[in-house]
């Protein structure tokens, strides 16, 4: 498979077509942004670290019959993926309190959720990705009631096993965030599952081992993402 033109740059990967009209060539960058790209900087060899850890998490969900976009590795920064339409949506999966939920309902981070909550944004930098509920998703059509039916389904499912094997690695899953597209009609997970899109906390200290440490200056930043890939490599 060949590698072609740039078709996007996002704040963590760039996107090339190849030479299959069905596939698309990833490639994961050592930037870093936080709080809505307010906050810039480099984590030396995260491309690597989050590269290796989505096909792990993906080949994992994949084995509990969740589809992916993931094909296949192709070195230590870059992959194949189906060529998805991305829906515009994220999807924040939460288990703890912590984070922007935090703040919004005057909780106490550690906080353990009575059942596991749910939550819609719109996907789009210059709005600082707003979160949004069902009506507004149906009223703009960003997804159809079938596939957010689908979406939540999934979701759910995606949490009840990262839980499990986070936890068998040491690491407690705070929250998360998913994104979804189309690909053949079918929605299927996409994007990205890492200590970027992940907020992990060491299970018996409860440090936290994700980005969390560089939004918050908190240092060890590269030493953390590379823990946390040592530990669920095994």
């Amino acid at each position: 498979m060949k590698k072609l033109e740039q078709l996007y740059e996002g704040k963590a990967k760039k996107i090339f077509k190849t030479d299959e009209e069905d596939r698309y060539w990833v490639e994961y960058k050592d930037d870093a942004t936080a709080f809505n790209g307010e906050k810039k900087g480099t984590i030396l060899d995260k491309g690597i670290v989050n590269n290796k850890m989505s096909a792990i998490l993906f080949k994992l969900l994949e084995a509990h019959g969740i589809p992916t976009h993931f094909e296949s590795l192709i070195n230590d920064r870059e992959q194949y993926v189906k060529a998805v339409k991305i829906l515009p949506l994220e999807v924040i999966v939460r288990n703890v309190a912590a984070g922007s939920l935090a703040k919004r309902l005057g909780l106490e981070e550690g906080v353990v959720m009575k059942e596991t909550v749910l939550e819609f944004c719109y996907k789009d930098d210059a709005l600082g990705d707003p979160m949004i509920n069902e009506y507004h998703i149906y009223a703009m059509e960003f997804a159809t009631p079938e596939q957010v039916e689908k979406i939540k389904k999934m979701s759910l499912i995606v949490n009840e096993v990262l839980v499990k094997f986070f936890l068998e690695h040491g690491l407690k899953l705070i929250d998360f965030k998913l994104e979804f597209g189309v690909y053949k009609g079918e929605v299927i997970l996409a994007d990205e599952i890492s200590p970027d899109t992940c907020r992990l906390w060491d299970a018996v200290t409860n440090e936290k081992m994700d980005k969390d440490r560089f939004r918050r200056d908190l240092g060890g930043v590269e030493e953390t993402y590379q823990a946390v890939l040592s530990r669920i490599q095994g």
